[in-house]
């Protein structure tokens, strides 16, 4: 979902399969519009990027001429395919997206300082009461929390206000053409095509964000056609109009195809016992609860958990940041957008909305966090360390944590798993 471009991120990988397109690490959408630049003075490279962009939009109208024959075969009527690119030119502000995402890098905290600001509790409690009605049929009727539901929407599009201003069929046909992750983009485009076609919008209403993800929630196209709801039955799954109950509905009824479970919770912050095996820490390693209660480890006020089926423990800053214990539900948010920042931020501003306490351990503030090549250098480094990452793509998801933990444990130190600039640094040899 506009994860929106806020959409933290620590870099995740691109979930083909979620609702929208993680691309690097979500940045939860601003809650306030940005300031203005200042006046523009353009100099002779104007007339080179002008040339460039006529020769791109001419090269786009070519590749588009011969797409028309694969949508045509894929039950997309003539008429269709026509108004749908009437007057789609080359975007290179899409490009240019496209291609500088993956640098951009934030640490949970900072992510986490957005995600669950005071402006957008305060703003997400008044979006409860105002749907709070449809919200509890929605509730009803998919199993999916009410606060749930609306944290999604609070983090994807400040509850409605930001749901992106970028023509879907333009946008995709110029990352579709430009050739990186191709054929992802022409299958989006493809989908987008069956949705005007179904009535359901229209080309002009179609607007999202600049990777293709749409509406309140910030569905992509495939998973528009596959979860998208009729809520309000008046015959037509719109998750653009300003009536958000269509959008709230459909992310509902996503979570809920996942595995959804009402009354769990997503996580609870924890406190370790003295002594706790880092080891065991991780999304990959799944006790009971009564296991980890045996071990020590307790709520922040000292308390037993209730048995919520099995759960990790997560360390999302390494062993000096906030502890969670995470149970099935924090999976299927991660069905929405892989990020453990976004996960967090969508569970811990759903707790909120409903008046819950805030994390109360600190964060190791203080240092930048590592950049989209340091994590690639440090994958590429532990790899040859003998500590195997399964690839160097910086994203630092599951294998890279556990090559981490295993580096650090072989040289005595505590083997949290977290991607820092002390890691690089000695497996730099410094």
């Amino acid at each position: 979902m506009v994860r929106l471009i806020k959409e933290t991120l620590l870099a995740t990988a691109l979930a083909v399969c979620a609702p929208h397109i993680v691309l690097a690490a979500p940045q939860p959408v601003s809650e306030a519009p940005q300031p203005q630049s200042a006046i523009y003075i353009p100099d002779e490279s104007d007339q080179i990027v002008q040339v460039q962009a006529q020769a791109s939009n001419a090269a786009l109208q070519r590749w588009i001429a011969g797409f028309r024959s694969r949508a045509l075969s894929n039950g997309i009527s003539a008429r269709t395919f026509d108004r749908a690119f009437r007057n789609v030119s080359y975007n290179s502000g899409v490009i240019e997206r496209d291609r500088n995402q993956s640098e951009f890098t934030q640490q949970i905290w900072d992510y986490l300082d957005n995600a669950a600001s005071d402006t957008r509790v305060r703003n997400g409690q008044r979006a409860l009461r105002q749907n709070r009605r449809v919200l509890e049929q929605i509730e009803a009727r998919y199993g999916v929390e009410a606060e749930v539901v609306a944290a999604v929407w609070g983090l994807e599009s400040a509850y409605g206000n930001y749901r992106g201003d970028t023509p879907i069929i333009e946008a995709l046909a110029t990352l579709a053409y430009d050739g990186r992750r191709g054929r992802f983009f022409e299958q989006q485009l493809i989908a987008a095509l069956q949705i005007l076609e179904s009535g359901d919008t229209t080309p002009a209403n179609m607007i999202g964000s600049w990777a293709g993800a749409m509406g309140h929630t910030q569905f992509i196209p495939t998973s528009y056609l596959a979860y998208a709801q009729d809520f309000t039955g008046d015959g037509r799954r719109d998750i653009w109009s300003d009536n958000p109950a269509d959008a709230l509905a459909s992310t509902a009824a996503y979570l809920s195809r996942f595995g959804w479970t009402l009354g769990q919770p997503w996580g609870v912050e924890v406190r370790l016992p003295s002594g706790f095996d880092y080891s065991q820490s991780g999304e990959r390693v799944k006790r009971s609860v009564s296991h980890w209660m045996n071990a020590g480890v307790r709520d922040m006020n000292g308390q037993t958990i209730p048995n919520h089926g099995e759960a990790s423990i997560l360390l999302p800053a390494g062993a000096q940041g906030a502890a969670f214990m995470i149970f099935n539900n924090f999976h299927v948010i991660e069905r929405y957008n892989a990020a453990d920042a976004y996960v967090i931020g969508v569970g811990h501003l759903s707790d909120l909305l409903r008046g819950g306490d805030r994390i109360q351990a600190s964060w190791p503030r203080g240092y930048a966090p590592l950049s989209f090549r340091q994590k690639r250098e440090l994958q590429r480094r532990l790899t040859r360390a003998g500590f195997d990452t399964e690839g160097t793509d910086g994203i630092i998801g599951p294998n890279t944590i556990a090559a981490i933990r295993a580096y650090q444990a072989s040289i005595g130190v505590t083997p949290d798993g977290f991607a820092s600039v002390d890691v690089l640094n000695r497996l730099r040899g410094r």
